[in-house]
């Protein structure tokens, strides 16, 4: 689903990116770990259009990011960190909006369908500013998947969030990834979630992908670790082979 090669970005005075390569197939649930700082968000900026390289390339679904950006935006979503969302409007106002921008065809229909998949139909008619934060990321989320993209990308979807936010989330992530097959790569740094929903790990540090590769095939390889956590650290600390 996405290949990314030699992806290379400078900053003023910083290397942001590092000659990261990677891959992500087709309907994982990838989670992309590293600490604040360590280019999560600028390969999220660069996959999802909105950042150009300094060099290398990126493919999703076998179109380049920059040649093809406006065809790469039909397939893909996106969830920043910090939903931006009106909030004098409605959550059904806000995502008829927001889908007529991306001309979503049958958008009233596309809202009703994506709100019941989320379980949020009840909310439908209350204005954002009323709604929690929780809620409110699940209204963020009901707009990146209205088009029913092939990828969805989400910038530490659960950060600030309580223990019954963060659950609610997470099962929604994996409805969507069950229910329309979506390919998911989050960007994270709270490892618990990672191994309750992820197929697939990326670990970032300083602009440099340390490792990739399935979860289930990391943890067999540091099977002497006790926790993702300590595998986290072992790689990271650079003492892992």
């Amino acid at each position: 689903m996405l290949v990314a090669e030699h992806l290379t970005k400078f900053y003023p005075n910083i290397k942001a990116l590092d000659d990261l390569s990677l891959e992500v197939s087709d309907g994982a649930i990838f989670g992309f770990l590293g600490h604040n700082g360590a280019g999560k968000t600028t390969a999220l900026s660069i996959f999802t259009t909105l950042m150009l390289p300094s060099s290398g390339s990126v493919m999703i679904q076998d179109m380049d990011v920059v040649k093809d950006n406006l065809k790469v935006r039909g397939i893909l979503g996106y969830l920043p960190e910090n939903v931006s969302l009106y909030g004098e409007l409605t959550v059904r106002e806000n995502l008829r909006f927001l889908g007529r921008l991306s001309e979503v065809r049958k958008v009233d229909q596309a809202i009703d369908a994506t709100l019941e998949m989320l379980g949020f139909s009840q909310w439908s008619d209350s204005k954002v500013k009323t709604l929690s934060k929780g809620m409110r990321q699940r209204v963020g989320i009901a707009q990146s998947i209205l088009h029913k993209p092939k990828i969805l990308f989400l910038d530490e979807p659960t950060s600030g969030l309580d223990p019954e936010g963060t659950a609610d989330i997470r099962d929604i992530l994996l409805r969507i990834n069950a229910e329309l097959g979506t390919t998911i790569f989050m960007n994270t740094h709270m490892l618990s979630e990672v191994t309750k929903i992820c197929t697939d790990i990326g670990i970032i540090s300083h602009g440099r992908l340390l490792l990739a590769d399935t979860l289930k095939n990391v943890e067999t390889q540091y099977k002497d670790c006790k926790s993702l956590e300590e595998i986290y650290f072992r790689i990271g600390n650079g003492v892992a082979q």
